[in-house]
């Protein structure tokens, strides 16, 4: 690449889901509706886990972590967009996209690992009953969180400073509607082989722990179900992990699905689907997941409208 189409870059452009002028109109409603739905949602689970003694527990507590986790993860992406097509821009800063990647990779890890923390809740509750309040102390409840928090911090550093070493050219059009790491790695003129191995790396270190975690917690808490007696009983007992367990379902089917469309396939479309599901759909999702599933969160919710009313 020669030196004079080199540029120092102030801006990139998002290209967003579609260039249809036609279509602009549709896809703001629709995403401000659920960026909306999205944000009430995480911030009633909040508000009943809050305002209720019988929610006081650890589950609760890191329930609640997760949705304001969820609310930062939106947050990261979707405002921006909206403004974006409000405004018939296409323009995100040099400064305003280092950012996104920062928080986007800080709240997705802080939901990876949040996620984690809450499968081994899980499993010591059905696995070891009686030593529950002796492991799972509010103190503890609140180092794991902190942990989790710093441990996304890390990873979000680690990008923001892969990132702003990179040279990019004068192409600075981004096939999508906020600032992905990938992709930016893929606009760069620097040599970004280093960077490549650091991202997958990073992904196998962030992201595949968390993940070994969950897969650890529910095979031991599979072995200790299958040893209940009465299918009443086994029920009873799985059914505390079935929210927990379609949320996880969720977050990493989306996530995956990110991947691996853009490494089989290169099509920009079904890597924007992909995307729209793992940083949009699942956030809006689990609130309803958590809600409907769960009698004590149902039950809180409707002595919050009843004291409203």
């Amino acid at each position: 690449m020669e030196l004079q189409n080199l540029t120092h870059v102030s801006e990139f452009l998002l290209m967003g889901l579609s260039e249809d002028p036609v279509l602009q109109p549709f896809i703001l409603g629709l995403f401000l509706c659920m960026y909306l739905v999205t944000i009430l949602g995480n911030l009633l689970i909040i508000l009943a886990v809050s305002s209720d003694s019988h929610l006081h527990t650890p589950m609760y507590f890191f329930l609640s972590n997760l949705s304001l986790a969820d609310i930062g993860f939106i947050t990261t992406t979707v405002p921006k967009m909206l403004v974006n097509i409000q405004a018939h821009s296409k323009s995100i800063t040099y400064a305003g996209c280092l950012t996104q990647v920062s928080f986007f990779f800080l709240f997705g890890c802080l939901d990876s690992l949040l996620l984690a923390v809450m499968a081994y809740d899980r499993l010591v509750a059905i696995c070891y009953p009686l030593h529950y309040l002796v492991i799972i102390k509010p103190h503890v409840c609140g180092l794991l969180v902190l942990v989790s928090f710093f441990i996304s911090l890390l990873d979000s550093q680690i990008h923001f400073l892969m990132i702003s070493q990179l040279t990019f050219c004068t192409n600075v059009k981004i096939p999508n509607f906020f600032c992905d790491a990938p992709q930016l790695l893929h606009l760069a003129c620097s040599d970004t082989s280093i960077d490549d191995i650091l991202i997958y790396f990073t992904g196998a270190i962030f992201g595949g722990i968390p993940i070994s975690g969950i897969l650890y917690s529910y095979t031991q808490i599979v072995s200790s179900i299958l040893r209940i007696p009465s299918t009443g009983g086994k029920y009873k007992v799985f059914s505390t992990c079935g929210s927990h367990l379609s949320v996880v379902c969720l977050f990493y089917g989306t996530a995956l699905g990110v991947y691996l469309s853009s490494a089989v396939s290169p099509s920009p479309q079904k890597s924007l689907v992909a995307s729209v599901m793992y940083t949009m759909v699942t956030p809006m999702l689990n609130p309803f997941i958590y809600s409907l599933r769960n009698k004590d969160i149902k039950n809180a919710l409707w002595r919050i409208i009843n004291r409203i009313a």
